[in-house]
């Protein structure tokens, strides 16, 4: 099995603890009267660093919202005071995508942008990355923080990285074809977008000598049927990986599928809590990933609500690694569930069924409410050729699940837009006229 650190990620558990918890008292006492967003958010809650004795002690210390951030650097533009060290150190800049509210500005120092690609080394070597691969990285690199990281991750374990910005579809295929790209980092969505322009063009997609596509900024590739549907078009296998702009590449699938995605903990404290009460769930039960980064000092966060559900176990995978795995990764997000007509619908679940049929490019779900009555409807584009009548069973199969019939239709090709980077299929509309 390939390792980026092996030693570390084979620690057994009670040294992990034991080094998650060096670097937790560490990081406090270098920020304590530094950082002042978190000196006064401890002084406030009655606790200083010299209070955490062992790693249970995590929670005398407050959470910590996307919210409260975004509010001090609006009431302390532009960075806030979330900043351990004087400005002149930092030298990366990089926002939240903003697709749940108002970006979030992040700053790094170069010790932290070095951690960074620590942690992205971790993800491409779980991923069978290596100094022999050609890792092509299909990203436009703008202010998110994306896969930029990536780049760092790739230089970390020797292997060349190959850039794929300011090209279209058409250009990034020619690109990995003439360089022998063996690996692709990108949206799940993107992935099938390149193989969507790949039949349309004609485009001989074997000609790419790919072994591993290794995917991030939305669920996809943790969703059985997207994850299969990536496998056959590109044939290579298929790795999740989650992580934030405001958290950093906190976790990663490796080889032994599905077995969930490791949490990388030498570097991240994670609790599983129910996003509720805020007390941590029982084992095996999903609840929202709280977490603390322990290497990104001049710009952390400690027991930070991510809003993603997981379920945590710490059964040594068949990898080797002893970390704590998410099973089925990030399952959905804590606030992206709706109700309609009394059933829990996640989008993930809906995706999984739909991402069943080939005979769909794209989807568009909205959730509205009309005259106090909830309505999904459903949006597909279809491929060249394809039958209506494919709707039929599609309702079905959502039917079993469901229990009730969305309205589904098709429209043109090209109605429906597009993504390089997170996919936004679900809508939800407040009541609105008949």
């Amino acid at each position: 099995m390939p390792y980026f650190d092996e030693k570390i990620e084979t620690l057994p558990r009670d040294q992990l603890a034991q080094l998650q918890l060096e670097k937790l008292r560490a990081m406090m006492k270098e920020m304590w009267g530094k950082n002042m967003f978190y000196t006064h958010k401890w002084e406030a809650a009655g606790v200083t660093p010299d209070d955490i004795k062992s790693l249970d002690d995590i929670a005398k210390l407050p959470i910590t919202t996307k919210g409260e951030l975004v509010k001090d650097q609006a009431d302390h533009a532009p960075f806030g005071t979330n900043l351990t060290y004087p400005i002149d150190k930092y030298v990366r800049f990089h926002q939240t995508s903003g697709t749940t509210g108002k970006p979030l500005k992040v700053l790094d120092t170069d010790e932290s942008w070095d951690w960074w690609g620590d942690c992205w080394a971790y993800v491409l070597a779980g991923a069978g990355v290596t100094e022999d691969d050609r890792v092509f990285l299909a990203f436009a690199f703008g202010p998110f923080v994306g896969f930029w990281a990536a780049v760092e991750g790739a230089r970390k374990l020797g292997a060349i990285m190959i850039p794929g910005g300011g090209r279209d579809s058409v250009q990034r295929l020619e690109l990995m074809r003439e360089m022998g790209a063996t690996s692709l980092a990108c949206t799940p969505t993107y992935a099938m977008r390149l193989a969507e322009v790949a039949r349309e063009t004609g485009f001989d997609m074997s000609q790419i000598p790919m072994k591993s596509t290794i995917h991030a900024g939305e669920p996809g590739a943790n969703i059985p049927a997207t994850k299969k549907r990536i496998e056959d078009a590109w044939s290579a296998k298929c790795f999740d990986h989650a992580g934030a702009s405001e958290v950093g590449a906190h976790s990663f699938e490796c080889e032994v599928q599905p077995g969930g995605t490791h949490l990388i903990e030498s570097e991240y404290i994670a609790e599983v809590l129910d996003p509720e009460t805020l007390q941590p769930v029982a084992p095996g039960e999903k609840g929202e990933l709280v977490i603390t980064n322990l290497g990104r000092v001049g710009f952390p966060v400690i027991r930070y609500r991510t809003g993603d559900v997981v379920r945590a176990t710490t059964e040594t995978c068949q990898c080797g690694r002893t970390s704590m795995r998410f099973e089925g990764g990030v399952i959905g997000r804590a606030d992206d569930m709706v109700t309609v007509r009394g059933v829990n619908v996640f989008p993930g679940a809906v995706e999984n069924i739909i991402r069943q049929f080939n005979e769909v490019d794209e989807f568009r779900i909205t959730v509205s409410t009309v005259r106090h009555m909830d309505e999904m409807e459903i949006e597909f584009e279809l491929v060249e050729g394809t039958n209506e009548e494919i709707l039929g069973a599609i309702n079905e199969k959502l039917y079993a699940m469901l229990g009730f019939r969305p309205k589904l239709k098709t429209v043109p090709r090209d109605a429906l837009p597009r993504f390089d980077m997170k996919a936004k299929r679900f809508h939800v509309k407040k009541e609105v006229a008949a």
